[in-house]
């Protein structure tokens, strides 16, 4: 099985998905909570980042520029987060890199024999699966389809393997 994606089609960019590296992504979506909780709401980058920095520039003042212990065993949770947890990644971003053309109307997801088409706006708000319980996703993936609002969520589109914007 290839584990490659492929965009193509009425884009400015063909561009190729590697879901292998997404675990190291900072954008990764845990699944197991994902779609039951209500903070799905959309968040200004630069805010979060800008809270982010804050928080740490305040904690750096107040307990030196080492690391307390609590640190350690935050990182040593995330991995082992990381090892056992289901995963995911919005698919927004690679179709806007992708460029789609000022007619394209349309994403179709080729999953094995099957073709699913949807509108752009509808494939935007897309989510790739390309973990389970910390193993990729082998014998039918590389990546599950799943709505941005979790309707199909116990019957994913699986085995995607290319996508074509018309």
């Amino acid at each position: 099985m290839e584990t490659i994606i492929r965009i193509e089609g009425n884009v400015h960019y063909s561009i190729t998905l590697d879901p292998g590296v997404w675990i190291f992504d900072d954008r990764r979506l845990d699944l197991d909570t994902y779609f039951t909780e209500e903070d799905r709401q959309e968040v200004n980058e630069l805010e979060e980042y800008t809270k982010k920095v804050s928080k740490h520039w305040e904690r750096e003042i107040r307990e030196g520029a080492i690391q307390p212990p609590t640190l350690k065993t935050e990182r040593k949770f995330e991995k082992q987060k990381l090892l056992t947890g289901t995963f995911g990644i919005k698919f927004a971003p690679f179709l806007k890199n992708a460029e789609p053309k000022s007619d394209a109307t349309s994403v179709v997801f080729i999953a094995g024999e099957q073709e699913v088409e949807m509108d752009i706006e509808t494939a935007s708000n897309v989510i790739f699966a390309y973990s389970n319980k910390g193993k990729p996703l082998k014998e039918d993936g590389p990546v599950h389809v799943y709505y941005g609002d979790g309707s199909n969520q116990n019957s994913p589109i699986k085995s995607v393997h290319r996508i074509i914007v018309k």
